[in-house]
């Protein structure tokens, strides 16, 4: 499964006079546009003063991924997360020859292949961008950097892991009580969703097929 779990793990929480240190190596970044939105996604989830700020963009890099192009390949370790600035990407498997579409998601999102990157074990997912996707991107050696020297970031990843893993569990349990033409119904109230995913992988995250899900849509119309 590829729903983020936070770890546990202890983080040491460094006095003021190291984070100046540390700032003072790294240097005050240039803020661009794109990390102006991450700035923004970062303050409606956890309280951050403007050193604490400076040293997370530091571990930050931006990134562009073509449409169609691979982030992470089945059998790769996962080594990052990622902060979806514009664009959309989607997990699948493959089986028995066929892609199978377990998730999509687009703007505003913070994902990263958990099952892979907490183990650091070969992923059994690939993620594949499904338009021209910009991506805010930490690696996971900086990822551990932060929580073990911004003490407000622990909380920013409590907070992102628990309301994903929310949403996982409500996608389950949608998954399991309701029909599929009650789940696509719930896909229409977020129609980036219905524009921008193509029928085939809208039917696999539904889990039925594609002329199951045209019937669906001919009734609904």
């Amino acid at each position: 499964m590829f729903i983020p779990v936070f770890s546990n793990a202890s983080h040491a929480i460094h006095g003021y006079g190291d984070k100046i240190k540390i700032f003072k190596q790294t240097g005050k970044r240039f803020v661009t546009s794109t990390m102006e939105e991450f700035i923004t996604f970062i303050k409606t989830i956890i309280w951050i003063d403007d050193l604490d700020l400076q040293l997370v963009l530091s571990r930050c890099t931006e990134r562009r991924i073509p449409k169609g192009k691979m982030i992470l390949k089945k059998g790769q370790i996962a080594k990052q997360y990622f902060f979806i600035v514009s664009g959309g990407v989607r997990f699948f498997y493959d089986r028995n020859d066929q892609e199978n579409t377990t998730w999509v998601t687009f703007k505003n999102e913070f994902f990263t292949e958990i099952s892979s990157l907490h183990p650091q074990q070969p992923t059994r997912f690939n993620i594949e961008a499904i338009e021209d996707t910009h991506l805010v991107v930490i690696d996971k050696k900086d990822m551990d950097f932060l929580y073990s020297h911004v003490a407000v970031w622990e909380e920013f990843g409590r907070k992102i892991w628990e309301a994903m893993s929310v949403r996982m569990i409500d996608e389950i349990l949608n998954f399991q009580t309701l029909s599929a033409e009650e789940r696509y119904l719930r896909f229409m109230n977020n129609p980036e969703f219905l524009q921008k995913v193509p029928v085939k992988q809208l039917a696999a995250v539904l889990g039925i097929t594609p002329n199951a899900l045209s019937r669906i849509r001919k009734n609904i119309r």
